[in-house]
C-alpha cells in the first residue's frame, strides 16, 4: 500500500484528490492536513465524502509517508517546505504553481519535474518531487504540443480560454 498524505486538505483541490484516492486499491490515506479544521469530519467540509465518518483533518503530519500531495494555495508549498522536511523517500507532488515554471522549480535542493506525462513522462517516473500543471495549461498544452513536435507552429499562437465551477 501507498501511504499518502495531503496537506491543505480541507479545500476545493484535496477534495477532489481524496475523491479519487479514497477507494484506490493500492493507497492508503494516512494523514489529512489541515490547520484551520483540524478534528473535524472531512465529510463536514467535503459534502459528498458522505460514510467516511473515520477520516478526520489533522494538525498533524507524518513526514515519513510515501507520497505527499501540496494541495495549498499558491505562494503557500514554498513557505511550508521550508518549514517543514518529509523524508528523503517520499515524493512530493505539488498541485499548486509554486514550483511549475522553471526559474521556480528548485527549492532547497529539490527539484520539481514539470508533471505533464505527454511532456516528461520518463522524468516523472524517476521524479520524487513534482510540479503538478494547472488545468489551462494541460488543455492548451495537450493541443499544441503534437504541432509543436512536428514543426508546424509557424506563427504567435494566441488561446482564449473560459472556466467556470459551480
Amino acid at each position: 500500500m501507498i501511504k499518502v498524505g495531503i496537506v491543505g486538505s480541507a479545500g476545493y483541490v484535496a477534495g477532489e484528490l481524496i475523491r479519487c484516492l479514497i477507494n484506490h486499491p493500492e493507497v492508503k490515506i494516512d494523514f489529512l492536513y489541515s490547520q484551520s479544521q483540524a478534528n473535524i469530519n472531512v465529510s463536514e467540509i467535503h459534502h459528498d465524502l458522505l460514510n467516511q465518518e473515520s477520516l478526520k483533518f489533522t494538525s498533524e503530519i507524518n513526514f515519513d509517508v510515501d507520497v505527499v500531495f501540496l494541495c495549498l494555495g499558491h505562494g503557500n508549498s514554498t513557505t511550508f517546505l521550508k518549514e517543514h522536511n518529509f523524508s528523503a523517500n517520499t515524493k512530493i507532488i505539488d498541485l499548486s504553481n509554486d514550483f511549475r515554471l522553471q526559474k521556480d522549480a528548485t527549492l532547497n535542493g529539490k527539484n520539481f519535474i514539470y508533471g505533464l506525462p505527454e511532456l516528461n513522462k520518463e522524468a516523472i517516473q524517476n521524479a520524487n518531487y513534482i510540479a503538478n500543471p494547472g488545468c489551462f495549461a494541460t488543455a492548451i498544452q495537450l493541443a499544441l504540443l503534437p504541432l509543436a513536435k512536428v514543426g508546424k507552429l509557424s506563427k504567435e499562437v494566441h488561446i482564449n480560454a473560459v472556466t467556470g465551477s459551480t
